[in-house]
């Protein structure tokens, strides 16, 4: 282990935006927004440690800690969900001969008008795929599901695995160098900032700088 462990939902932050990222794991910021409001309630309903059931033949497990302590990754966290149907050619996950193909699930509020999945949310579910797969021995796979349209997603976590694992890597390297130097990195040119819930705290728009310095004034005004 490498001694500085890094959260899996921290990958998706770190790939949204290094400077969000920066604020929350090395400024200690947070904010919150009607976006993070959404998937909190969402993730709080999934992650119910009693919502262990079978369905359609799959076994469902929720709330499912997980981790890789190969110095290369250093990961941990835990998974919105696994589903484990019966394959003769998975693995067992619980020490019996009935072996299981092991498939993430991971829950978002709303599904991207352009696109299947935003590149960030295939990274943290790439991470939890390292994961998985190193405490069970699998070669799990992974979907999306959409709350909002009530639709699947499946993730090309296998076929691209060589390609998504480079940059996995190449990300943790970067996060861990701005840790150590306790550096919050720049705002990537080009960033989009609407919907992020640390927008204000992050840039704080000239309106709202010009109205905070007036009431500065005014309370210099003010006769004590």
């Amino acid at each position: 282990m490498t001694g500085a462990e890094i959260a899996i939902r921290s990958v998706q932050h770190y790939m949204y935006c290094p400077h969000r990222w920066g604020l929350l794991e090395i400024g200690r910021a947070w904010a919150e927004n009607i976006f993070v409001t959404k998937a909190n309630l969402m993730h709080e309903r999934v992650h119910d440690p009693d919502r262990h059931y079978t369905v359609r033949g799959r076994k469902v497990f929720t709330s499912v800690p997980v981790y890789n302590d190969l110095d290369v990754y250093d990961l941990y966290g835990v998974t919105d969900c696994l589903e484990l149907t019966e394959d003769s050619q998975g693995v067992s996950v619980d020490g019996s001969r009935t072996a299981y193909n092991i498939c993430i699930v991971e829950y978002k509020p709303t599904m991207p008008k352009k696109k299947d999945y935003h590149e960030e949310d295939l990274m943290q579910v790439f991470a939890q795929k390292i994961c998985v797969d190193y405490v069970f021995g699998s070669d799990c796979d992974a979907v999306l599901y959409y709350a909002d349209v009530k639709k699947r997603v499946t993730l090309p976590v296998k076929e691209n695995f060589a390609e998504y694992d480079q940059k996995l890597k190449q990300m943790l390297a970067e996060m861990r160098d701005c840790l150590k130097k306790g550096k919050i990195p720049e705002i990537p040119k080009g960033q989009k900032c609407g919907g992020c819930s640390m927008r204000d705290l992050c840039m704080p728009s000239v309106k709202k700088r010009k109205a905070f310095r007036a009431e500065l004034e005014e309370i210099g005004k003010m006769e004590v």
